[in-house]
C-alpha cells in the first residue's frame, strides 16, 4: 500500500526498573539470549536443559525431578499446577490475601473444582489459624493453594507452617512462589511442598515468559493417576514429561524458546555463583536501607513489618499526591518505573521492587532521592532531603 508507514528497528529507552516486574536484566542475560539460535532437540541444547534442571533444583532447594521452566510466564506456571493435579468435583481450599489467590480461585473454577475461600485483608499475610479450621471443616478437600508471596501487595505468608497444616489433613499442596524465587527464603523439600510455580523476570532476573516449575513425586503420582484427561493438551505434566525427561529419551513436544532459555540459564548461574543464600541476604539488606529511607522521609509501609516482603515493598500514597502524576514523572524525569496498586489498593499504594539485578544500592539511592524531589515539588506531607542520607548511614554502619 502507498500508505504504509515506514517504521524502523525499536530502540527501547534505558529504564531503571522498579515495579513489581520485570526487573532489570544484566548484561550478561541479555548477551546470552543474543547467542545462536540451535534446534530445540539438538544435542547441545538438550545438555543444556539438564543443566537448567539441575539450577532450578539448586534455586527450589529441591531433589524433585520434575523441575523444570514451563515455556509461558508465570500465569502459565500457575495454570499448569492447577490443571494437573485438580480434576472435576475436587474441592481445593484456596487461601486468598490479594489479587493472585484470587487467579487461583479462577483456576480453580476453570478446572471444574470446587473452591473453598480462606480470605484475609490485603496486605495481610495468610492465617494459619483460618486455614486450619476451613480443612476441619471440609474434611474432604484435596488440595490446599496459596500465594507465599502476594505480588499485589508484599505481604509474605509462613509457606512452611500452611503446608504443615494441609498435610495433616491429607491435603496436597500447591505454592504461588513468583516473587520469592531466589529473593527469600524457600526451601521446597525441607517444607515438603507438592507443586511450585515461579517467573523468570522478578528475582532471577531474567526476561519474562518462563515459569520455572517443580512437582513432588506424590504429586507426579497424582496425576498420572487421574481420573479425567487433563483439560489442556500444552499444560499436560503426562506429555511434557516426555520432553523434560531423561536426555536420552527426550521427545518433542513444543518448539521451546530457545534463547530465552538461555537467558534463563545465564541468569541462574549468576545466582549459584553468588550463592543463594547471599542472594536472600542482599535483597534483605537493601530493603531495609530502603526502609531506612521512607522512614526518614516520612512514608509509611502498607504491610506490618514482621509480614513484609523485602524484595517488593508496598507504601502508602500520601493524601492528596496524585499517583499517576508522580509515577508520570519518575519515568520522564528519572528514566525510573514503579508500580501502581492493583485492584482496591489502586490510587492507595505504589509497589517498589527490589528483585534480582534491580536489588543494589544506586537503585535503591535513585529511587529515594526521585521520590524525595518529586514528592517535594509536589508539597506532600514528608520530611524532605533527608531519604538518601538515611539509606547511606544504614549502608556505611554495615
Amino acid at each position: 500500500m502507498s500508505d504504509q508507514p515506514h517504521i524502523q528497528s525499536f530502540q527501547p529507552p534505558h529504564r531503571t526498573l522498579m515495579g513489581p516486574g520485570p526487573s532489570d536484566v544484566h548484561q550478561r542475560v541479555l548477551d546470552a539470549m543474543a547467542r545462536p539460535t540451535v534446534g530445540h532437540l539438538d544435542p547441545a541444547f538438550v545438555g543444556m536443559m539438564e543443566e537448567l534442571k539441575t539450577l532450578l533444583r539448586y534455586a527450589f532447594q529441591t531433589n524433585n525431578d520434575l523441575t523444570f521452566p514451563v515455556s509461558g510466564p508465570g500465569s502459565v506456571g500457575m495454570e499448569t499446577c492447577f490443571v494437573n493435579l485438580v480434576e472435576p468435583g475436587d474441592k481445593v481450599i484456596v487461601c486468598r490475601n490479594g489479587v493472585f489467590g484470587g487467579r487461583m480461585v479462577e483456576n480453580v473454577k476453570r478446572c471444574g473444582g470446587v473452591p473453598v475461600l480462606v480470605d484475609d485483608a490485603w496486605g495481610s499475610a495468610v492465617d494459619s489459624g483460618k486455614l486450619e479450621d476451613a480443612l476441619k471443616a471440609n474434611p474432604d478437600a484435596k488440595v490446599v493453594a496459596f500465594v507465599h508471596a502476594e505480588t499485589s501487595t508484599g505481604a509474605q505468608s509462613d509457606a512452611k507452617t500452611l503446608v504443615e497444616i494441609a498435610h495433616r489433613h491429607g491435603c496436597l499442596t500447591i505454592v504461588d512462589a513468583v516473587t520469592s524465587l531466589g529473593g527469600t527464603p524457600l526451601k521446597v523439600d525441607e517444607w515438603e511442598v507438592d507443586a511450585i510455580y515461579s517467573g523468570s523476570q522478578k528475582c532471577l532476573s531474567c526476561t519474562p515468559g518462563l515459569s520455572p516449575v517443580s512437582f513432588s513425586a506424590r504429586a507426579i503420582e497424582t496425576v498420572k493417576n487421574r481420573k479425567t484427561v487433563v483439560q489442556s493438551w500444552f499444560m499436560d505434566l503426562n506429555l511434557v514429561l516426555g520432553y523434560w525427561s531423561a536426555a536420552t529419551k527426550r521427545t518433542y513436544h513444543h518448539t521451546a524458546p530457545i534463547n530465552a532459555l538461555y537467558g534463563l540459564h545465564e541468569s541462574l548461574v549468576m545466582l549459584q555463583n553468588e550463592g543463594l543464600e547471599n542472594s536472600w541476604n542482599r535483597h534483605a539488606h537493601n530493603y531495609q536501607a530502603l526502609k531506612a529511607g521512607f522512614d526518614a522521609m516520612g512514608l509509611k509501609f502498607f504491610v506490618q513489618e514482621d509480614q513484609r516482603l523485602p524484595q517488593l515493598n508496598a507504601i502508602c500514597i500520601p493524601e492528596g499526591i496524585d499517583d499517576a502524576e508522580v509515577r508520570r514523572r519518575l519515568l520522564q524525569d528519572y528514566n525510573l518505573e514503579i508500580g501502581v496498586g492493583l485492584g482496591d489498593m489502586a490510587g492507595k499504594i505504589w509497589r517498589l521492587g527490589l528483585m534480582g539485578y534491580s536489588s543494589r544500592p544506586e537503585n535503591v539511592l535513585l529511587a529515594l532521592r526521585a521520590l524525595d524531589e518529586v514528592l517535594t515539588d509536589m508539597k506532600a506531607p514528608i520530611q524532605s532531603g533527608r531519604a538518601v542520607v538515611a539509606a547511606n548511614g544504614f549502608y556505611d554502619a554495615k
